[in-house]
């Protein structure tokens, strides 16, 4: 094992310190490396999770010395992986009275025990959010989930789940939240649902209805009040109608008079001599002169 070190630290240091351009090995040295056996990486599986802990699955064969190589001598092995520690807001939305169970660290738990992270939760009450500063502490009973069991209202709201490892260092953020509806407002059974759509009949079978939904009270109030609304509507467009017809005949007679006043002005001027001409131009006519003489 120790020779095995050895040669791999020479390879490393030959190709730190090598020139540029490619050598030969000897057929000693390819002898040497022979010898030398260890496992690689054939294939590499993504990551189980997008965001926070998760696994990766890899394959590892054999290289090296003088046994044969085959797909039997292969193993697998599985190790943690992060590729962020941010996770964004899930939420999910349930009944009152059910049990609800919100699972931090799922399959990783598993996997890797119990006692090798620290979880810590947190709840900001009913509001879906991911501003951290409205959250406060909540104690879970259970290291990696929050149980609800049973479901209430006031339930409701964010929870944030924290994740270190034993090196306290992050690996996990999570939000979900958790809107509680009430039974009688609003059944999630779409298939009960559905039925009771096509089948209305099955959801109320005692109540039968007959003759004329409306009472009769009813039916004449809103008979006198649709035509309260049409006789204010017709008086409304009657009165404008008779504004209009008023506004006109005011402006008819005012531009009969001024053209009347017109005339009259022009029949003068055309009548007086030069002075008076003169000073009727500069608004100075002597009273009366504008009067035609028979």
């Amino acid at each position: 094992m120790a020779r095995s070190k050895l040669w791999l630290v020479l390879l490393h240091w030959m190709f730190l310190h090598s020139p540029c351009r490619c050598t030969t090995l000897t057929i000693a040295e390819l002898q040497e490396l022979e010898k030398i056996s260890t496992w690689v990486i054939s294939r590499s599986f993504p990551c189980s999770a997008t965001c926070g802990l998760g696994l990766r699955t890899q394959e590892l064969c054999p290289i090296g010395g003088k046994r044969n190589i085959s797909s039997t001598s292969c193993k697998m092995r599985t190790i943690r992986c992060l590729d962020t520690w941010q996770c964004g807001l899930k939420t999910q939305t349930a009944t009152a009275g059910q049990r609800l169970e919100l699972d931090c660290l799922e399959e990783v738990m598993e996997a890797m025990g119990r006692f090798a992270f620290v979880v810590s939760w947190r709840f900001a009450r009913g509001i879906i959010t991911s501003d951290d500063s409205l959250f406060s502490r909540y104690e879970a009973l259970s290291l990696d989930k929050v149980v609800l069991d049973p479901l209430r209202e006031e339930d409701s709201g964010t929870y944030r789940c924290d994740v270190l490892d034993t090196d306290k260092r992050r690996v996990k953020r999570m939000y979900k939240g958790v809107k509680v509806l009430s039974p009688s407002e609003l059944s999630l059974d779409f298939a009960k649902d559905l039925i009771h759509w096509e089948n209305p009949e099955r959801r109320f079978p005692n109540k039968t209805t007959t003759g004329n939904p409306y009472p009769s009270s009813t039916v004449r109030n809103m008979a006198l009040i649709s035509v309260s609304i049409s006789a204010a509507i017709a008086t409304l467009i009657l009165l404008l109608l008779i504004g209009q017809i008023i506004c006109d005949r005011k402006r008819s007679g005012e531009r009969e008079k001024g053209e009347g006043s017109g005339k009259v002005l022009e029949l003068g001027f055309e009548l007086g001599t030069p002075v008076a001409q003169q000073r009727c131009m500069s608004a100075h006519c002597p009273q009366g002169y504008w009067r035609r003489q028979p």
